[in-house]
């Protein structure tokens, strides 16, 4: 840790002094926001591994450390270069969040003080914010109970939940309570044979993963058809159920998309809430990207129903500003939360009343960092309406850019977005698949603009994910005009 500026007389490196190393950094992380939101340079300068690590001079900084003041700052300023512009307005790529300028700060204090907030003795401050999260989150799905959000005691009739490192761990947590509702037995005595689980067939790749690492396997997860549009088609849920009871399957969970990780589009909830409450079934929704609609007045309709399923996830590193990673795990009942791990470590997990909250016996992760710092920072910069604000401006970029490239005739927008995240094509008629990728990697390589792409109605289309507050209409036809430079080329060289 750079803490002192006594020279260390063990190696040949010094240690450096904390509050110059600081202020150093500092300066080069304002000067690159700056850049970056101006849009200087390129959005990313994507070069190979090996010339990177000959600038950053892996072997030698590794082998003797830094030798001074300077070897660090140097060796900062080349890692910024080779690094995802997220600020520039011209980043329109994945759903990673745009962090606000001072989002940093929580992982600083929790590099200096390794606080984890999984055991509240050895983190009380970030635990405590991660109660306080997690009970404001339950409160938009009417979940909790309280009397305020400071309020941590247990109610027989509260929600639950807790934060992890990524949606992928939470809906293995989600599907693991779904397991332990049905099969409480699977824990001690391994899976039953005969679970399953259905849902679009367009459902985020981590739910068939989280199925096999249960040990499952992916065929444990039944594909329900989908429209057009890839949004499931709520009319086959009836027939699929009965196939599957027919072939003596047990439904552990009903998985429903918001929203899809392609198109940004949303699966009608309040109708598959209905059909889980018929068959009394386990109603999961992975709204990692899109559960933020519920913040808001203008698209809350988009996430209709969510409230009457009885486990979600919500990735606060998408749409909250946060840095990567931050994801809630909620409960509609606390008991399934409980339920879920079904272990013990006299370590850790104690049989008596302890101070604060614990979340360890409770997640795939022994130790995590502190995750409600991260998310109750976001909050504390600007409150909560602008946040609403964020998410509602966001949402209606998207719906800008549709309506700009319609008014296009060498565009294509097969949808109408709900989110912030709308697919594209550039001359459908002439390009091929390939071609729109081969545009996309030409795009980015150009450093003019980052976009990334996928397969929606079995085509590769372009996609933009709008979470940059400084993106606007002249970076949308900036971006057209690049691409029908690039894409005009492609065709000329098809000729």
């Amino acid at each position: 840790m750079l803490q002192t500026n006594q020279v260390n007389t063990t190696s040949s490196t010094i240690a450096l002094p904390f509050l110059q190393t600081k202020e150093q950094i500092a300066v080069l992380l304002n000067e690159y926001i700056e850049r970056s939101k101006n849009g200087e340079g390129p959005v990313l300068l994507q070069e190979k591994p090996e010339q990177i690590a000959q600038e950053l001079q892996l072997d030698t900084v590794f082998e003797n450390g830094f030798q001074n003041l300077e070897d660090l700052i140097d060796f900062v300023k080349t890692y910024l270069a080779h690094t995802n512009h997220l600020n520039n307005p011209k980043y329109m790529g994945h759903q990673v969040a745009v962090p606000q300028d001072l989002s940093g700060i929580p992982d600083w204090i929790h590099g200096t003080v390794n606080n984890p907030s999984s055991l509240y003795e050895m983190g009380p401050a970030g635990a405590t914010l991660e109660g306080f999260m997690i009970n404001w989150m339950l409160s938009k799905f009417n979940w909790f109970k309280g009397s305020n959000l400071c309020d941590f005691s247990t109610h027989a009739t509260n929600g639950s939940g807790l934060l992890t490192h990524g949606g992928s761990i939470a809906n293995l947590t989600a599907l693991s309570a779904a397991r332990a509702a049905i099969a409480p037995e699977a824990w001690t005595e391994g899976n039953p044979s005969d679970l399953v689980v259905i849902g679009p067939a367009t459902a985020h790749y981590s739910v068939v993963r989280a199925l096999s690492i249960m040990g499952m396997g992916k065929n444990a997860y039944v594909p329900v058809p989908v429209d057009q549009n890839e949004v499931i088609l709520t009319s086959h849920l009836e027939r699929v159920y009965k196939e599957v009871k027919n072939q003596n399957k047990r439904v552990m969970a009903v998985v429903a998309n918001a929203c899809a990780t392609s198109s940004g589009l949303f699966d009608p909830m309040e109708e598959m809430a209905a059909f889980c409450k018929k068959y009394k079934l386990w109603f999961h929704v992975d709204g990692a990207h899109g559960a933020v609609a519920i913040l808001s007045e203008k698209d809350k309709e988009r996430v209709a129903g969510i409230e009457k399923a009885d486990s979600i996830i919500w990735d606060a590193h998408k749409m909250l500003q946060v840095p990567s990673l931050c994801t809630a795990v909620l409960f509609k009942n606390q008991e399934h939360q409980w339920n879920n791990f079904r272990q013990k470590g006299s370590y850790v997990f104690h049989e008596n009343e302890v101070i604060g909250m614990d979340s360890m016996p409770y997640t795939v992760e022994c130790t995590k960092s502190a995750l409600g710092t991260k998310l109750f920072w976001s909050f504390a910069l600007k409150g909560e309406q602008p946040m609403i604000e964020f998410i509602e401006t966001s949402f209606q970029k998207a719906r800008d850019l549709y309506s700009y490239l319609c008014s296009l005739e060498d565009f294509y927008c097969p949808y109408i977005p709900e989110s912030n995240i709308l697919c594209f094509q550039f001359r459908p008629d002439q390009l091929s698949d390939q071609d729109q990728l081969a545009l996309r990697y030409e795009l980015i390589n150009s450093g003019a603009f980052y976009i990334t792409s996928c397969e929606f109605q079995e085509k590769r289309f372009l996609r933009t994910v709008l979470m940059n507050t400084k993106t606007g209409h002249e970076d949308f036809v900036e971006l057209a005009e690049t691409i029908r430079k690039i894409g005009s080329s492609i065709l000329s060289n098809k000729h």
